[in-house]
């Protein structure tokens, strides 16, 4: 820790371990983040991210690192919601993270919702590297605010490359600072929770989703490669999680 945040990186590397499961080589937590492994099933490894301290808070440079080899499996997952807070000083804080899945190898990141409170100012960044033939389950959900309160400033960057080719590559900037119109009717429409469910299937390569709408603000795209992409909005987290719920009972039930 300094006078300016936290600094602080958990990694974790999943490998088939030759007898029908994953094995965990890397388990290294850091700081506020801190990673347990629970129990899995099948050949399935579970891991959950636990926050050890509050935040992230202003200054503070937070990141998480994972790697899954051929033929391993990895769903990670967290006990609660991330909660974005003001720091003592007026740095914005960061939060990356950064994912390789190998050939073969399975990833379902499904972690609970971040959300931004007010006052603070949090950055998000998420690159996803992929191998040809690996899957992928990654969801993403962000909640504008707590219970009737103002939201901080957010801005989140996912992209996802499968063999070094982008499949999606894509920005959002909400809450006091961000670039206008982010709460109209072309970006939020007035919503205080978004998500997003990408899904990664080899088998999409000859056969991907059709293009559809789901309810009344959400929509499945299929992406340029094996992938298809859910975007959704909702009036809160409760219902943001019932509309990506379903959208992957479909996807990857």
């Amino acid at each position: 820790m300094s006078t300016t945040g936290v600094r602080a990186t958990a990694r974790l590397a999943a490998r088939a371990d030759g007898r029908g499961g994953t094995a965990l080589p890397v388990l290294e937590s850091h700081g506020p983040l801190a990673l347990r492994r629970t129990r899995g099933s099948g050949d399935e490894a579970r891991v959950m991210l636990v926050g050890a301290m509050s935040g992230p808070l202003g200054g503070d440079r937070l990141a998480v690192e994972a790697e899954v080899g051929e033929g391993a499996r990895l769903h990670l997952g967290s006990a609660a919601a991330t909660i974005a807070l003001p720091g003592q000083g007026k740095d914005e804080a960061r939060y990356d993270v950064r994912v390789r899945v190998a050939a073969g190898g399975e990833l379902r990141w499904l972690p609970e919702q971040l959300i931004s409170a007010r006052g603070s100012d949090l950055r998000v960044s998420t690159a996803l590297d992929l191998a040809s033939g690996a899957r992928l389950v990654f969801r993403e959900e962000q909640v504008l605010g707590r219970a009737g309160e103002e939201p901080g400033r957010l801005s989140s960057r996912l992209t996802v490359r499968l063999d070094g080719r982008a499949l999606l590559d894509q920005e959002v900037s909400c809450g006091p600072g961000a670039p206008g119109g982010w709460d109209g009717p072309a970006v939020l429409g007035g919503y205080r929770a978004l998500g997003q469910l990408v899904v990664v299937r080899p088998e999409f390569a000859e056969r991907a989703p059709a293009p559809r709408v789901l309810g009344e603000s959400a929509a499945l795209t299929p992406l340029a490669g094996p992938a298809v992409l859910v975007s959704a909005l909702a009036p809160d987290a409760l219902l943001l999680r019932r509309v990506l719920d379903e959208a992957l009972a479909g996807l990857y039930g």
